[in-house]
């Protein structure tokens, strides 16, 4: 019987929610989207969850981004369902809840795993993770909040290289920037995650739910000051799409060779 591609468990009063794709590098298809959205909404419906925990299986990659075979196969349905395409990439970074979420980051974080954890309120890292965006490596640019997250989220300067170069940053040097709470040892990820969660969990839940409305600006289910950021990033990705470049980014990267750039 095969697994499901998200796990969820209730934990004392987190819960834990867990990629589970590890022979696909964690990456994000519909059925990921949906699982993961299904449990932000159950943790923000239920009153006994106070705190989620997000992670991925296996021991070498956190969240591979969106999985090209399914976007290459079933176009961008294939990755985001149209009927929750609201909720924004892997189900989760345009689906802001009340409920603090912990991002336990066990692997390679590049481009959309990057993106799971700028969504997320607190970061646990693992000493051997990376993050980065390199999707002008692609031609594409980070389209699920990172272009405008990073430079809100580590200073304005070191932000702009990651997105500029495409290069991955280390583990020490996220926390160096602030990029993540916590680097530890990969075996001790999940367990300092869970104790950051049941950390959290021993506030009075509702002046918690508040503190993280109030500091992230959530308003009725969005982000109202991130919209303009929102509609400018899918402007931006309905040109690249249609680009020379980004077929050829896409193709390069599938061949496993350097894309040749025409500019158009």
């Amino acid at each position: 019987m095969t697994e499901p591609v998200v796990l969820v468990e209730q934990r004392g009063h987190t819960l834990l929610v867990t990629i589970n794709r590890p022979g696909a590098a964690n990456s994000i298809d519909a059925e990921v989207h949906t699982g993961l959205g299904e449990a932000w909404e159950r943790a923000d419906r239920d009153p006994d969850v106070r705190v989620v925990v997000l992670t991925g299986a296996g021991e070498r990659v956190f969240c591979g981004g969106a999985d090209l075979e399914a976007l290459g196969t079933a176009g961008p349905g294939g990755v985001t369902p149209p009927e929750t395409a609201h909720w924004g990439f892997a189900g989760v970074v345009r689906h802001p809840i009340a409920k603090p979420i912990v991002a336990a980051v066990n692997g390679t974080a590049l481009g959309g795993g990057t993106e799971l954890a700028l969504a997320s309120d607190l970061v646990v890292a693992a000493d051997t993770a990376e993050f980065g965006l390199p999707e002008v490596h692609r031609g594409l640019i980070a389209g699920a909040g990172g272009v405008f997250r990073i430079v809100q989220a580590i200073p304005r300067s070191v932000a702009m290289e990651l997105v500029l170069t495409g290069r991955p940053m280390s583990a020490a040097d996220a926390l160096r920037w602030g990029l993540v709470n916590r680097v530890v040892p990969r075996t001790d990820v999940l367990t300092t995650a869970l104790e950051l969660a049941d950390l959290v969990a021993t506030g009075a839940p509702l002046a918690v739910q508040a503190s993280k409305t109030i500091a992230r600006g959530i308003v009725d289910g969005i982000v109202p000051s991130e919209e303009p950021a929102w509609d400018a990033t899918e402007a931006a990705l309905a040109r690249l799409t249609t680009s020379a470049d980004t077929v050829e980014g896409v193709m390069a990267f599938m061949q496993k060779r350097a894309p040749v750039w025409s500019g158009r």
